[in-house]
């Protein structure tokens, strides 16, 4: 279908912004270039589109403003106006909140950025990490993150794979999850070795995988190398529109906030600790249905 032939749907014809990001997702191999960094963008940013006009959209997208009213009427939409309306009842209120919060922390920089104490920096810093958090903790899908923690449980080995930013993330597994017992083996890219060391991967084994856009290559690669090997994984990433979720049996969602330019790994962090806690949780409880189980025989 060509970018210009938009479908007859209407914005009624999506039950809510979920239904339509869905459509999204599933149409999305057969967008051009430029319609894909547009869908990568509304998915992503979901609760800034509420308040977010065409102009900015496409600045963020790094595209024309007629690009994202091609994209909103290729999925059926009049404008971009009438798929912006099917984001706003849900998000309003939480983008409100948030945008209140942010500004509040940004009195304590100072008008236009100037006189900039450490403290002040670091509140600013701070303000960043709680707002991802409480992002974090709206947004997470219960089951998913259950369903991930079933992987890790049933599988006989760990895989860890996580460069360039995410890299801290994957040290921190790796040295978690040794106290679970399970074998985990981390990619860590010393030598370029990644593909090599995948040799020993077994169907059924589980992949944890972290990156975020623009996505590092390396895990992209180990990431569907360990696919066509028949490991089930599990990608922490920013977007299901992510290379890792295209591969992943279980796609976690977290977006860290930046501040002066640089993204925290704030919620990242505290996901990958939620997941260590939720197996070694879940493995406690199986040992001791064991013993119970042993003592009753």
């Amino acid at each position: 279908m060509s970018e210009t032939n938009a479908q007859t749907t209407s914005q009624a014809s999506y039950a809510d912004a979920d239904a339509f990001l869905a459509d999204v997702r599933s149409r999305y191999e057969e967008l051009s270039g430029q319609l894909k960094k547009i869908a990568r963008h509304v998915e992503k940013a979901r609760e800034q589109i509420t308040l977010e006009g065409v102009q900015e959209a496409a600045r963020q997208c790094g595209v024309q403003p007629s690009a994202v009213v091609r994209f909103a009427k290729h999925f059926g939409f009049s404008g971009y106006s009438e798929m912006q309306a099917l984001f706003r009842a849900r998000a309003v209120r939480r983008l409100a909140f948030d945008r209140a919060y942010e500004e509040r922390v940004r009195k304590l920089v100072g008008p236009g950025g100037n006189d900039q104490s450490p403290a002040r920096i670091a509140h600013e810093v701070i303000g960043g990490c709680i707002a991802s958090l409480q992002s974090l903790q709206r947004n997470l899908q219960a089951a998913q993150f259950d369903a991930a923690v079933a992987l890790m449980l049933e599988s006989p080995s760990l895989w860890l794979v996580a460069t360039r930013r995410a890299f801290p993330v994957g040290a921190y597994l790796n040295y978690a999850l040794q106290y679970t017992g399970k074998p985990v083996h981390w990619l860590d890219g010393i030598g370029h070795m990644q593909l090599g060391q995948l040799r020993a991967l077994k169907p059924g084994d589980v992949m944890i995988a972290i990156s975020f856009e623009p996505y590092a290559p390396e895990t992209v690669e180990a990431v569907r190398a360990a696919y066509e090997r028949g490991a089930k994984v599990i990608a922490i990433t920013d977007s299901q529109l992510s290379p890792l979720a295209a591969c992943a049996k279980v796609t976690l969602l977290t977006q860290d906030g930046v501040t002066f330019g640089f993204r925290s790994l704030t919620s990242t962090h505290s996901l990958a600790q939620s997941l260590f806690l939720g197996l070694a949780y879940r493995m406690e409880l199986a040992h001791d249905h064991d013993i119970g189980g042993e003592a009753e025989r």
